[in-house]
Formats: structure tokens, C-alpha cells, sequence
């Protein structure tokens, strides 16, 4: 009995022995369970932000010392934590807000009040890295653009009440920019939707004034540009070169050219090099960095060598170091006609300038040969309060009924601008 047990025993040993001598799968990554239409299981906390309380109190206090043109107002739209760019849903459903940090956030106006009643985190059940950058197809398709990696979600729009939203990788992680270049400067991705459904994409690259064997590599890469690929990651190509940082874009509805904001080299003065905002009208064009490190300045390190022939001069010289970042082509028809067609863009504000500058809403109003009627304008302002800021505004966009929202990544927030002519 006691060999016939000891034979069994062995017998079952052995057969079990070559699955256990396999080696175990690797569990799929939220991203795969995701793409997979399957659920994550997470059972995570989900929680609101608040939208009430002594924050909120103070946030609208500091807004009565905001000062916008006559007929307009601003108001506290809703909190959300360290909001930069902003994706508002075609069918006017929600409002997704990037951060720089690991989280999306999603708003939504229940009420249609003018105001956002519900502040939840997006796709909470899937790690993020950076993602900054989040904008819509026409057909609503939300993609996000992380340090390395781009997302595509579908249907976003009404699905986000699940934490479980299903995604799929456009750019997968590592392959936006080479691993070895990622970096903590600079690394703020924007994107858009372009007229001919491919999608853009800037990326900023990682020195104040790189070295001339990265500058080489970087502009093969569209490192210190803008590329566009089609939505599924495929014929990506080199759109605009010659771009120090590039943050905020979009496309003239009118004449189809694509303006972008870029910051200039910093540690030249408190008045130079001035900031850009520029009109890319064909792929290839080539805007000057490092040759200039902002409009028609020089770089010290680049003052000796030739720059490219064929560099592109900015539309428009923005104040040295106010970090120009979120740009729109306003569409709606609530605000004054001569407002109709311009680009509202964001300041941030100066972080290396003896006296601070910046922090405010600016517009610039076009020719109808598409150029600019001039400099750009201050059209909100207030947050820098003599030099002690009490907001940093970062993107500006449009809701469905015409009024803008503005993020605010010091305060945390966004706020909503309209007109009523009172």
C-alpha cells in the first residue's frame, strides 16, 4: 500500500511538472485589460472634488480683482486641481483637463448653469505619466498626450462615469521621443485635431539651448517642433521645425494654417529674447531655433554659425519670458464681432524676470489676408498682482454657448469668461 501511494504520488508529481516549470505570464497591464474591453476589478475610492467651501470662497474673492473689457465677466466655473489643458466634449457633455502630474480630470455641468457642478478624475484605473495635453476629434475620440505616449479613448464623452474606459495606445509608452531624452523640462505635450484629421502633436525639447549634436538629432525627430501622424500612430512625419518649447495651438478655421505659441530661451535679460506666437502655412517650415532663441535674437552658443535660409520670423513678438502656452481661434458668436475670428492665448507668467510679468488672458486680431492686425492685446488680467501672482493661467478654450474657459494650474481651477453687454 504504502509503494502504491508513493507511486501515485510521483506519477502526479511528474505530470504536473511541466506547467509548473513554465514561466508564469505576466499579468496584462491596465492598458491591455482596457483596450481588451474588459474590466480592471479595481475597487479604488473614487471620490469628488469639492466645489464649495472657504477654497472656492477665496478663489471668487480673488476674481473681482480680475479686469476684462466693458459687458464682460468672469466667474469661478469649477476647482480642479493643477488644470492645464483643456479638451471641451463635441457634444457638450464634459470637459476633460490635463495636469502635469498623473491625473485627468473631468468636468461636467449638469445643470447647465455656467457651472462646473461635478469634478471627477478621469480613467482613474489606468496610470498616467504627465498627460498634459488632451483634444477631441470632430468625430469624439479623446486622445492624450503624455510625456512619452499618446491615448486614444473612445467615446469618451459617455463613458467617463465608469473608472474603466476603454483606451488604446496611438504612441506607445517610450515611443513619442527616445527614452534616453525624456526629461522633467519641457515635457508638457499639447495636441490637436487638424482640418485633415491627422493628428498634431508638439513636443518641446529639454534645454534652455541644446548642444549641437542634439540640436541635429532633435530636428530628424521633430524634438523642438510639431509632427502629425494619422490617428492611429501611422505616416508620422516632421511637421514645423526650429521650435524652442511650443506649447498651445490651433488651426485658423478661415485660411486652414496652424498658429502656435513657443517660449524663448531664458537667462539673456529680462527683456530678451521675446516670446513667439507663429503661422505655419506648409509642412517643413522652419522657425530659427537655436539660431535665434526668440524672434530675430541670437543665441550665444549658435552667434557664430549660419542659420537655416529659410527661417520663419513670428507673426507676432510677445513680451520676453510671460511663458505664452494655451492658444484658440475663437468661433462662437456670444462675444462683439470684432472679437469673432481672433486668438485668445494664455500668459503664465515669468518665472525668471526681476520684475514678474504675464499671468493674463491676451487676444490678437487678424487681417483678412490671415496675418495679425498687430501686437497682441491684454484682455483678462489681474492675477499678476504686483508681482505676486494669484493665478497662472495655462489654456483657454470654448464652450458650446460661445463663453471661454481659462485653467489655472497655481490655483487649481477654471474659470469661465462671457458676455452680456452689462
Amino acid at each position: 500500500m504504502k509503494l502504491r501511494f508513493m507511486t501515485t504520488v510521483a506519477l502526479l508529481s511528474l505530470a504536473a511538472w511541466p506547467a509548473a516549470a513554465q514561466p508564469a505570464q505576466p499579468a496584462p497591464s491596465a492598458l491591455e485589460t482596457l483596450g481588451a474591453m474588459h474590466q480592471t476589478g479595481s475597487t479604488a475610492d473614487w471620490p469628488e472634488i469639492p466645489q464649495t467651501g472657504a477654497k472656492a470662497d477665496q478663489v471668487k474673492q480673488n476674481l473681482t480683482k480680475i479686469k476684462l473689457p466693458p459687458g464682460f465677466h468672469i466667474s469661478l466655473y469649477a476647482l480642479v486641481p493643477d488644470a492645464r489643458h483643456i479638451a471641451v466634449g463635441p457634444q457638450g457633455v464634459a470637459t476633460f483637463v490635463g495636469t502635469r502630474k498623473s491625473k485627468v480630470w473631468v468636468v461636467t455641468d449638469r445643470g447647465r448653469g455656467g457651472v462646473g457642478d461635478e469634478v471627477k478624475e478621469f480613467a482613474p484605473t489606468l496610470p498616467k505619466k504627465i498627460p498634459n495635453g488632451a483634444c477631441f476629434s470632430k468625430d469624439g475620440f479623446l486622445y492624450i498626450a503624455e510625456q512619452n505616449r499618446v491615448l486614444e479613448y473612445a467615446a469618451a464623452e459617455f463613458f467617463y462615469e465608469s473608472n474603466d474606459v476603454v483606451a488604446g495606445a496611438v504612441v506607445p509608452e517610450g515611443e513619442l521621443i527616445p527614452k534616453a531624452d525624456e526629461s522633467y523640462n519641457h515635457t508638457a505635450r499639447t495636441c490637436r485635431i487638424g482640418p485633415d484629421n491627422k493628428l498634431y502633436i508638439q513636443l518641446g525639447q529639454p534645454y534652455n539651448v541644446p548642444t549641437k549634436e542634439k540640436n541635429d538629432a532633435y530636428r530628424k525627430l521633430g524634438i523642438g517642433g510639431i509632427i502629425r501622424m494619422d490617428r492611429d500612430g501611422k505616416n508620422r512625419e516632421v511637421y514645423a521645425i526650429g521650435l524652442r518649447n511650443p506649447v498651445g495651438m490651433d488651426f485658423n478655421p478661415k485660411d486652414k494654417s496652424l498658429w502656435t505659441n513657443d517660449n524663448q530661451v531664458d537667462g539673456m535679460g529680462d527683456d530678451i529674447p521675446a516670446g513667439e506666437m507663429n503661422r505655419i502655412t506648409a509642412v517643413g517650415q522652419d522657425f530659427g531655433f537655436p539660431w535665434y532663441g526668440g524672434g530675430r535674437t541670437r543665441t550665444n552658443e549658435y552667434k557664430t554659425d549660419t542659420p537655416p535660409a529659410n527661417v520663419i520670423f513670428p507673426e507676432v513678438e510677445q513680451v520676453a519670458h510671460a511663458a505664452d502656452l494655451g492658444l484658440m481661434f475663437y468661433t462662437g458668436t456670444m462675444f462683439p464681432k470684432k472679437y469673432q475670428g481672433a486668438i485668445f492665448s494664455t500668459q503664465h507668467g515669468s518665472w525668471n524676470r526681476t520684475v514678474p510679468v504675464g499671468a493674463r488672458l491676451m487676444v490678437t486680431f487678424l487681417k483678412e489676408d490671415g496675418h495679425v492686425a498687430g501686437k497682441s492685446e491684454p484682455f483678462a488680467e489681474g492675477w499678476n498682482d504686483k508681482g505676486y501672482y494669484l493665478g497662472r493661467p495655462v489654456d483657454v478654450a470654448q464652450l458650446h454657448d460661445g463663453s471661454l474657459i481659462v485653467s489655472d494650474d497655481l490655483v487649481g481651477a477654471l474659470y469661465r469668461i462671457w458676455y452680456d453687454g452689462k
